[in-house]
């Protein structure tokens, strides 16, 4: 006879906090990237680790866990802030990350307890997490699948072939949450390839949507603790975010797609997350 392991919830408040101040030193150490990447999804990670999904940290294998994709894989240092918060990998591990030989590699990898595929290709977690979910929804399975994207990977034609296909499975156990920064890359989303009326292309698709801030940990655990939203349907959650929220120099800047920060911008970025209060 096996025992359930109880769900564990955290503040999310302080858990984004966590995660913002790993993120932001990790990418320090390394001269990596992606950090205004990496917080602009910081609460919505919070939120389900904190709030919403089944997980134990104790037994990251544990059969009957909610499934997480972070289908933007190069917000990596992220999901690792998170595990290691929550303590499913040590801390300590996290001062290998982007190391040459490490397993905590700058895009996310399944090597890592608790990440449960390799992501970094655009347009790959999405119809991996289908899968899932399909899998999941012909065992009888309790478990959900929820799926974290990036604005500018809806750019790939996989992903939306991945929706008519959960739609047509009528996947209610499948949550896709959209980081909607609006920034990809070196410029806008709206100059690359624009998406709107994204809303109604996503329903058109068949999924029940909802539009929320997704910095708003209140509004983010009120409905993604209530999912699915409408039976027989996949859910997708459209977060509006800003790239980099959190330090004041990074909040809506392009260049915080690739850039590191200095020794300086270091300092006042730890100063502005409060740093010395965690």
């Amino acid at each position: 006879m096996t025992i359930d392991p109880p769900f564990r919830s955290y503040d999310s408040i302080t858990l984004a906090k966590l995660i913002r101040i790993e993120v932001l030193n990790m990418v320090y150490r390394a001269k990596a990237s992606h950090v205004g990447s990496c917080f602009s999804v910081a609460d919505i990670l919070a939120v389900l680790y904190g709030q919403v999904m089944q997980v134990c940290p104790q037994n990251p294998k544990w059969s009957k866990r909610d499934r997480f994709i972070l289908s933007k894989g190069h917000a990596a240092a992220a999901v690792y802030a998170t595990l290691a918060s929550i303590g499913v990998i040590p801390r300590t591990d996290l001062r290998t990350y982007g190391v040459d030989g490490s397993a905590y590699m700058t895009h996310v990898s399944h090597k890592i307890a608790g990440v449960e595929f390799s992501s970094g290709s655009l347009g790959h977690g999405l119809p991996f997490g289908v899968g899932k979910a399909l899998a999941a929804k012909k065992r009888s399975y309790a478990w959900r699948t929820f799926v974290l994207l990036s604005d500018g990977e809806m750019d790939e034609g996989s992903n939306w072939e991945a929706l008519m296909f959960a739609a047509h499975h009528k996947l209610d156990n499948l949550v896709a949450i959209v980081d909607y920064n609006k920034l990809q890359s070196l410029t806008t989303v709206e100059n690359t390839l624009g998406l709107e009326p994204l809303v109604d292309k996503l329903t058109a698709f068949g999924w029940s949507v909802r539009e929320i801030d997704g910095h708003d940990h209140d509004s983010l655990g009120r409905l993604l603790s209530k999912v699915p939203w409408e039976i027989n349907k996949p859910s997708l959650l459209l977060a509006h975010t800003i790239k980099g929220k959190g330090v004041s120099f990074m909040e809506g800047r392009i260049e915080w797609h690739y850039r590191s920060p200095n020794n300086e911008q270091l300092l006042i970025a730890l100063n502005e997350l409060g740093a010395h209060d965690a």
